[in-house]
């Protein structure tokens, strides 16, 4: 028998996976002319913040690490660079969370908004350095500004939708870790 704790973690690393192919197949499908369009944000990045800082266990660093590391091969991405990003905004986030039902949104948003800010800095900085063609300032910074602005419908989507909520201090063991 498995022990529910698991199941349960189980289960949304699958639904994290299931979203992330959703997301992929509905970037990557032909519907329209995009030139002249202003980017959107960049959901995947807003899910795992919103599930990060709700319940860190469900999202272990090789899981967000390899979602990114296939969502930049399959969009053709410099592979690893957003990964590379993702995975150090994820894991600065993850340092800094909060257990508490009691953590207001505002400074949970401010603190996405500030680590999204920071991820696409870093990513303009290197392609900047390289000399790839994408690395534009104003289209970057336009999608860190979509991102940040997704995050709230994100964490409402994944309070009500996937049933993702806080970790209350009562599920902690003395150690700090879900039990």
């Amino acid at each position: 028998m498995v022990d529910p704790l698991t199941l349960d973690r189980w289960t949304y690393r699958l639904i994290y996976v299931a979203v992330a192919g959703v997301v992929v197949f509905v970037q990557i499908l032909p519907l329209e002319e995009r030139s002249g369009i202003l980017p959107g944000p960049d959901w995947m990045l807003c899910l795992t913040f919103a599930w990060l800082q709700r319940r860190p266990d469900y999202l272990p660093p090789w899981l967000i690490a390899g979602v990114f590391l296939m969502l930049d091969m399959l969009l053709m991405r410099p592979p690893g660079l957003l990964t590379a990003f993702a995975l150090i905004g994820a894991e600065f986030l993850r340092a800094r969370q909060q257990v508490s039902v009691e953590t207001p949104f505002g400074p949970e948003w401010l603190q996405t908004a500030g680590t999204v800010a920071g991820i696409f800095l870093g990513l303009w900085t290197v392609l900047a350095l390289f000399g790839v063609a994408e690395a534009n300032l104003g289209l970057l910074a336009v999608q860190a500004v979509m991102t940040a602005l997704a995050y709230p419908l994100v964490a409402l989507a994944s309070r009500y939708l996937f049933g993702v909520r806080r970790v209350t201090p009562g599920e902690l063991d003395p150690r700090g870790l879900t039990r």
